[in-house]
């Protein structure tokens, strides 16, 4: 089924749409992927759940994101949900201006599970995944992705985004 392009008033536009979904928290996640050229990634604005049998989840990603190749290619990714301290992880993928590709990786100690996208150090999680579907919509790439692997460390803080802020 289309979605129908129906409204029963004016089209929000995309600066107060983040507005309206920023009132919701959300644990801060970097999507990982092994890449051609080596890790690759993005921050996670959206991703989720989709059902738990199977277990399969749900992450959105811009077409132009440098990721979305990689992640296309290599049919796996990981969601990786930081912890405080990885604060200094996240906010090298939120910098603009600042490293590209696995320039974003330097220095971090990581692991791989079963679909070796790599997983991140400072994390309260991680959902290593296989690509189930791809859903291209309005120049996002929609991945539904089968959980495979996963970790969780209950004795992490997690960090959290709400409001536009990072809470610790």
């Amino acid at each position: 089924m289309q979605p129908t392009a129906e409204s029963d008033g004016p089209e929000i536009d995309p600066r107060a749409f983040w507005g309206a979904i920023g009132c919701r928290a959300v644990g801060a996640a970097i999507v990982t992927v092994a890449g051609e050229n080596g890790p690759s990634g993005f921050l996670a604005l959206s991703a989720t759940h989709l059902t738990a049998s199977p277990p399969t989840v749900t992450v959105s990603l811009d077409k132009k994101t440098s990721a979305a190749a990689d992640l296309l290619a290599r049919q796996a990714f990981a969601i990786n949900y930081l912890s405080v301290e990885g604060r200094a992880v996240l906010d090298v993928f939120m910098m603009r201006d600042g490293p590209k590709g696995a320039a974003r990786f330097e220095g971090l100690d990581m692991r791989t599970l079963a679909t070796g996208a790599p997983v991140l150090p400072d994390i309260t999680g991680v959902l290593d995944c296989r690509v189930d579907e791809v859903i291209e919509r309005y120049g996002v790439y929609l991945v539904v992705g089968r959980i495979v692997a996963f970790e969780n460390f209950k004795d992490q803080r997690p960090l959290v985004h709400y409001q536009g802020q990072v809470l610790t």
